[in-house]
């Protein structure tokens, strides 16, 4: 893959407040990285001295508890960035980023990102609305883990098109994720997730075509206020 234009990282949201100059700064020395299926990126408690851009793909961030059990905090799409909280306090990774799917990676330079996030204001508060999406994302998904299965279900799917789609198709195609994935997701066993899955098909709430899932009815989701 091509390495990233000026232009093209200056059409992502979190940095469409640079001037060229300014993104042919954070792109300076950058590196088009590939990673594979279940390929762990970062690991939690590594330093961090680079942060990545998705390009293309889907990866999990995730954690365990102290009983050795996998907790998926959020998901990441195309656009997305990680590896910023390095930046802001200087710490170790706090978590695992592991590609959920085939990721096309832009490899970019710590120290140009924070010169200009001291800086600049708009782009310090464009990070800021970022960090902000993803806490109300990660605040929804565990107010959700006292809900029944299908809401939970339900709503890891809606979360999963969100990611795949740039936020914005929520009937988009799924990648074909292993139901593992989708039930540590949903916070659910792997049996009850493939009980509910079966019983949303059955109500052609979800429909799958070649291993993709996709959500075909939203008035369920409307429902239990899982949208709006």
């Amino acid at each position: 893959m091509s390495a990233l234009t000026p232009e093209e990282l200056g059409s992502m949201p979190l940095f469409a407040c640079l001037t060229v100059e300014q993104l042919t700064l954070l792109l300076d020395r950058h590196r088009v990285i590939s990673h594979q299926l279940d390929q762990v990126i970062v690991m939690e408690q590594d330093w961090g001295e680079s942060l990545f851009l998705i390009r293309d793909g889907l990866a999990k961030v995730r954690t365990y508890t102290a009983d050795g059990d996998e907790v998926i905090m959020s998901l990441l799409g195309p656009g997305d960035l990680f590896g910023e909280m390095a930046a802001l306090d200087g710490a170790l990774r706090s978590a695992d980023v592991v590609a959920l799917t085939p990721l096309h990676l832009i490899k970019m330079r710590m120290s140009s990102f924070t010169s200009l996030l001291g800086q600049l204001a708009p782009f310090a508060l464009a990070l800021a609305r970022l960090e902000a999406s993803r806490l109300r994302d990660l605040n929804q998904r565990f107010a959700l883990q006292s809900a029944d299965a299908t809401t939970r279900l339900l709503d890891a799917l809606a979360y999963l098109a969100c990611k795949s789609s740039g936020g914005q198709d929520l009937q988009t195609e799924l990648p074909p994720l292993a139901q593992r994935e989708i039930a540590l997701l949903a916070g659910l066993a792997r049996e009850t997730a493939s009980r509910t899955l079966s019983k949303l098909r059955s109500r052609e709430t979800i429909t799958e075509q070649n291993g993709r899932l996709r959500l075909a009815d939203l008035k369920p989701l409307l429902k239990r206020g899982l949208i709006s």
